[in-house]
C-alpha cells in the first residue's frame, strides 16, 4: 500500500510559555491566523501564549484556544502537508477538523472557546480530577474503575493513550481510591495529573448541553479526507456523524490507541504532529513501532 500521511494534533497539556512565537516570527500565514484569533476572541491570546506563565496557560479557557490556535497555525505554515487522513487527541480533534476542511478556522475557534468555558463550568459544578496509570492492562484498569463506581464514586477509563498507559477520570475521592487499588493490582505507577477536572467522564455531562447548542449553530462541511474520531476510533467524512461524535467525546473516552492502530491498518505510514510539543509522536511510536513520526 502506498505511504499515506496522517496529520495528528495534540490536546490539553501540551501548552508551554512562549508557544507559537517562532511561528508568528517565521510564517506570514501563521501570523495572520494568530492575529485573527485575537480578533475573534476579543482579547490578546497571543500575549498570554508568548509571555504568560505556566499558571496563566493552565486555565482551561486559555489552554484550549491556545493549543488549538498553535496547532492550526503550524499546519497552515506547512502548505506542503497534504494529509491523507487526520486525527486529534481530545481537543485536538477540532484542529483535525479544520485540517480536513470540515470546519473553517473562524468557526472552529468560537466552538473551542465555548467548549473550554462549558468544561470549566462543569469542573466547578462537579469537581474531579484525572490520573495516569502505567504498566497495567486495560481490562484490569476498567474492572477496578467499575468496582469503585459501583461503590458510589465515579471513576472511568478516559484516555487510552498507548499500550500500558491509560488515564482515568472521576471524582477526587474516586481517583484517590482507584490509584491505591490499581497500585495494589500491579500498576507500576498511578500519577495524579495537574488538570482542572474530570474530563472525558460522566462528570462533564453539564458541558454537553452548551456545546450541543454551539455545534448546532456552526456549519460543518463534508471532510476532504477521513477524520478518525476519538469516540469510536473510526474514519468519518459525514458532517452529521462528525457532529454527534464531537459532542459524545466530552463524556466518552479518547480511544487513541485504537485510533492510531486503525489509521495504520488503513495505510498510514507517516504520522506528522502539528501543534505544541511532541507527545503524540511518542505515543504513536509505542502503538505502531514501524511508523515514521515527525
Amino acid at each position: 500500500m502506498s505511504s499515506t500521511t496522517a496529520v495528528v494534533f495534540p490536546g490539553q497539556g501540551s501548552q508551554f510559555p512562549g508557544m507559537a512565537r517562532d511561528l508568528f516570527d517565521q510564517s506570514l500565514d501563521a501570523r495572520a491566523l494568530l492575529t485573527q484569533a485575537n480578533d475573534i476572541l476579543g482579547f490578546s491570546l497571543t500575549d498570554i501564549m508568548f509571555s504568560g506563565t505556566d499558571e496563566d496557560l493552565r486555565r482551561t479557557d486559555v489552554t484550549q484556544p491556545a493549543i488549538f490556535v498553535h496547532s492550526v497555525a503550524q499546519f497552515v505554515a506547512r502548505p506542503e502537508l497534504q494529509p491523507g487522513m487526520t486525527a486529534g487527541h481530545s481537543l485536538g480533534e477540532f484542529s483535525a477538523l479544520v485540517a480536513a476542511g470540515v470546519l473553517r478556522f473562524e468557526d472552529a475557534l468560537p466552538l473551542v472557546a465555548r467548549r473550554a468555558q462549558a468544561m470549566q463550568a462543569a469542573c466547578e459544578e462537579q469537581p474531579g480530577t484525572m490520573a495516569a496509570i502505567l504498566g497495567l492492562d486495560d481490562a484490569t484498569v476498567e474492572r477496578v474503575c467499575q468496582e469503585i463506581t459501583n461503590g458510589g464514586d465515579v471513576v472511568v477509563a478516559a484516555n487510552y493513550n498507548c499500550p500500558g498507559q491509560l488515564v482515568i477520570s472521576g471524582s477526587t475521592a474516586g481517583i484517590t481510591k482507584a490509584c491505591e487499588a490499581l497500585k495494589a493490582a500491579g500498576a507500576k505507577r498511578a500519577l495524579p495529573l495537574p488538570v482542572g477536572g474530570a474530563f472525558h467522564s460522566p462528570l462533564m455531562q453539564s458541558a454537553a448541553a452548551a456545546l450541543a447548542e454551539a455545534i448546532e449553530k456552526t456549519t460543518f462541511s463534508a471532510a476532504k479526507c477521513p477524520v478518525y474520531q476519538n469516540v469510536d476510533a473510526l474514519p468519518h467524512t459525514d458532517p452529521a456523524e462528525i457532529k454527534a461524535n464531537l459532542l459524545a467525546q466530552l463524556t466518552a473516552p479518547v480511544r487513541w490507541t485504537q485510533l492510531v492502530q486503525r489509521m495504520a491498518a488503513d495505510g498510514a505510514t507517516d504520522f506528522i504532529e502539528c501543534g505544541p510539543g511532541k507527545v503524540l509522536q511518542g505515543l504513536v511510536k509505542k502503538i505502531v513501532p514501524t511508523a515514521t513520526v515527525g
